[in-house]
């Protein structure tokens, strides 16, 4: 793998002038404006019979301004500067690309290098809008140094508002990116920017993978976003989707040059068969140049701090991950039923992202456990710095389903918490918006459930549903964030226990926004219970901040006591412990502590879930403080003495 690696990029080096060159390919292809006023044009179209260029600018005339055809299935066109200098394509006019197929039919065609396309009301397809006002945004703030803790705030602008209406950068501008900074968290993983012209596909059916996504606003909309979020030491990733693309030919790449292949396989070999949408040629040096240039444009263009790239699982095996179950075997990860190509396109990808902005950030979405994903290139892995621990949230929405909670098995969340492979980093997270999505049900909904409509409340009374829920959700975001990985990951409004789900307007539910929405507000009234959890997640990350557990080694587990139901770790000089158990609490209750036995430790309680201020019933003496004694148990020769351990977690932090 590393030799296919190594040989493709040496012959990109050798053959485009070397890599820098290559991956700014965005500079030239598509519709570009000389400092003279000139426009030069740039396709690749290897089926085309004749390219033209059409327009506002020439009336529409689909032969007036014909493209030159060149090697390799390129073609260019330049026109000149009007007398006066001005530019002949004005900002704002509509351009289409005329394709002459290999039958004769005129098609006609946004270019796949297109930075802006909009859609009118009336429309059901998008047109190419050329973007080249004349004067663009000018970032003010750098981006922040690379994090070592990763907190990440998954998000969404067009749902987050509460309005039912889709929401503008603007708007998550000036009234969510603040509230990201007050929960804690770093970092915002931004979904749906690439254009898609289909809403309902929360952004997964990318039409157009150069523009930022009009239905927000423009794109200097979007950097004047990203700027404000580098003001406030945020972080901003871009969730990007190289694993497949939308099959609209009117307004996407499929077809574009009037065959079945150009980007994609040809065949079946092309097509998803379970998403619908058509699957790049990764090994096509046009479709490198296009997918590289493609990262290297929103990192530059835009100053996102890297990304997170979506179902990688998909490209690194020919079956696409489809009816298969992995195990760990490694034959399942070698074979000729990977994809080698894809894996050495993510290889690239990262080393590109990595030479040209060794700060940036990759994550892989990747459920299948492909070892050395998340290894330097240089050791023959696939670069990538994080990738997403798929298996916890699977983990916990079984046993909330499938167990009482007196069933639970403390061993088995332990293992799931703690399972992954070694020195490879890890996102930790609870849920993510695939759990909030129509048809399936969050944490606090499965949880909660119908009782969400009616006793959610502080003036109605606390059910032991509504309690045991709110209680126990706090405990998995906590135990997911401390124990689960090396990052967490928290999708827009999961933070509160968001009620119901999300789900886009669509034929199926009459066009409605009601469900593609998120409703900060209930979080501001005091007479709902939504503000515990609110404040929670907010302290929890702003401990993790004081702390920094998660750029910490692993934590070391203690204890996982079945028939207690109580688990007991350390990890950043914290111990840590969870009560599961749904009706015992316990008295001087002895946990391990990483204590020199020369040293005798203090700890005093730091974050209580039971506290009044998180919806619990305040039932311990924060003043408490607790001391560390040479005393053996489970195999460790220190531990400590815990009064009280209600069935509801705690934590305390070493003082020494």
């Amino acid at each position: 793998r590393y030799s296919l690696f190594y040989n493709r990029l040496k012959n990109i080096e050798e053959n485009e002038g070397g890599l820098d060159k290559f991956s700014k390919s965005y500079k030239t292809f598509g519709v570009n404006q000389f400092v003279d006023g000139g426009i030069y044009c740039k396709e690749w179209a290897p089926g085309a019979e004749a390219v033209f260029l059409a327009g506002d600018f020439n009336g529409w005339n689909p032969f007036s301004h014909p493209y030159k055809k060149m090697e390799y299935g390129k073609w260019e066109l330049f026109i000149p500067p009007g007398q006066d200098g001005c530019p002949p394509v004005p900002h704002g006019s509509k351009l289409k690309v005329v394709i002459r197929a290999q039958n004769g039919e005129l098609l006609y065609r946004i270019s796949p290098w297109a930075r802006y396309v909009v859609r009118d009301e009336d429309k059901v397809n998008y047109d190419w809008v050329h973007w080249n006002p004349p004067q663009s945004y000018i970032h003010k703030h750098p981006s922040p140094r690379r994090l070592k803790s990763l907190r990440i705030y998954e998000s969404h602008v067009g749902i987050a508002s509460p309005e039912g209406k889709v929401a503008s950068y603007k708007n998550f501008t000036y009234n969510v990116l603040p509230r990201i900074k007050d929960l804690g968290y770093n970092c915002v993983q931004l979904m749906a920017i690439m254009e898609h012209a289909y809403y309902a596909s929360f952004g997964y059916q990318v039409t157009s993978f150069f523009a930022a996504s009009s239905r927000y606003g423009t794109p200097d909309d979007l950097k004047e976003m990203i700027d404000v979020a580098h003001s406030m030491g945020i972080t901003v990733l871009l969730d990007v989707v190289h694993s497949h693309a939308s099959k609209n030919s009117e307004d996407g790449l499929n077809k574009f040059d009037g065959t079945d292949s150009c980007f994609f396989h040809s065949g079946p070999k092309g097509n998803h068969q379970l998403w619908d949408s058509r699957l790049f040629d990764y090994a096509n040096w046009e479709v490198l140049r296009f997918l590289l240039s493609n990262l290297r444009m929103w990192i530059e263009d835009y100053r996102f701090d890297g990304f997170r790239f979506d179902g990688v699982t998909s490209m690194l095996y020919h079956h696409h991950g489809i009816g298969t179950g992995f195990s760990g075997d490694y034959n399942e990860y070698f074979g000729l039923h990977v994809d080698e190509d894809a894996l050495c396109y993510l290889m690239l990808a990262n080393h590109v992202i990595k030479f040209l902005h060794p700060e940036c950030i990759t994550i892989a979405e990747d459920v299948s456990g492909m070892p050395a994903l998340c290894r330097p290139v240089a050791e023959g892995g696939g670069g990538f710095d994080y990738r997403l621990a798929m298996a916890i949230p699977d983990k916990w929405i079984q046993i909330i389903k499938e167990l009482k909670d007196e069933d639970w098995n403390m061993g088995n969340i332990v293992h799931t918490l703690t399972n992954r492979r070694y020195e490879e980093k890890y996102i930790a997270y609870a849920e993510s918006h695939d759990q909030a999505l129509v048809g399936d049900k969050t944490l606090a909904f499965r949880l909660m459930d119908a009782e969400m409509y009616t006793n959610m409340s502080v003036l109605s009374p606390l059910t032991p549903v509504i309690d045991r829920g709110i209680q126990l959700h706090k405990m998995i975001r906590l135990i997911t964030h401390a124990l689960g990985g090396e990052s967490y990951l928290n999708f827009m409004g999961n933070e509160f226990g968001h009620p119901e789900w999300l789900d886009f307007p669509r034929i199926g539910n009459n066009e409605s926004y009601h469900y593609a929405r998120r409703q900060f507000n209930l979080t501001e009234d005091h007479l709902l219970r939504y503000r515990f959890l609110n404040t929670f997640d907010r302290d929890m990350n702003k401990l993790e901040e004081q702390f920094g557990w998660l750029a910490s080694p692993p934590g070391f587990v203690s204890e996982k006591h079945e028939s207690n139901k109580v688990i007991a770790f350390e990890r950043a000089g914290l111990i840590f412990i969870f009560n599961f158990h749904p009706y015992q609490s316990y008295v001087d209750y002895r946990v391990v502590c990483h204590c020199s036995l020369t040293v005798i430790c203090k700890y005093k309680i730091l974050l209580d879930s039971d506290a009044a201020e998180y919806g619990g019933h305040e039932r311990l003496d924060h003043s408490t403080e607790y001391f560390s004694e040479e005393y053996p148990h489970n195999y460790r020769p220190n531990s400590l003495m815990v009064n009280k351990i209600f069935f509801i977690y705690f934590y305390l932090s070493n003082l020494k």
